[in-house]
């Protein structure tokens, strides 16, 4: 069972499956005992439920009448990949080369593991090198693209933090 439901402090509609104990309005987050809202409709269809609560905000908003003369949503969702243009189109009719966002995109998750978090970088450059020297931490984070300083400086900021332990000339994760 689907019910459409209406939140006593902000007037918000939403549809609540079955007969929870509580629900959370979506709109203000207050939450509610089920059983002491009312119920503006109620149905075994989904989909029958979200167009009653379309209905219903249609009429609150005084459309009701134009309400009355679109299609159902349903049949409306149906036909939302056919509205707009696709990326590659917006992008070629913005000037952009499609296969060059492509490949950046390509680009930007390689190398790393998919992060490219500085941080990231210097944190790995301390696992992969034995012993993890400042200087190899360094040159390891700027072959994968952090500047010299900025490896220094994080390098220091996870030492301070507790996150790395420096002993001596070499540093390891804690």
């Amino acid at each position: 069972m689907y019910a459409v439901v209406g939140c006593t402090d902000c007037s918000s509609l939403w549809v609540v499956e079955g007969r929870p104990e509580t629900t959370q309005c979506p709109s203000c987050g207050k939450r509610h005992q089920f059983g002491r809202l009312k119920q503006f409709h109620t149905s075994e269809d989904v989909d029958e439920a979200r167009q009653a609560r379309a209905a219903l905000l249609a009429d609150r908003q005084g459309f009701d009448e134009a309400f009355a003369d679109l299609d159902h949503f349903a049949d409306m969702e149906g036909r939302l990949d056919e509205a707009g243009v696709d990326d590659e189109t917006y992008l070629r009719e913005k000037g952009v080369d499609a296969d060059d966002v492509a490949a950046a995109g390509d680009r930007a998750n390689e190398g790393t593991g998919g992060s490219n978090s500085r941080k990231a970088v210097v944190r790995e450059a301390i696992e992969a090198c034995d012993p993890a020297t400042e200087d190899e931490v360094v040159a390891y984070a700027v072959e994968r693209g952090v500047p010299a300083s900025a490896a220094r400086d994080l390098l220091e900021k996870l030492v301070r933090a507790g996150a790395a332990l420096r002993d001596g000339d070499a540093y390891r994760l804690v």
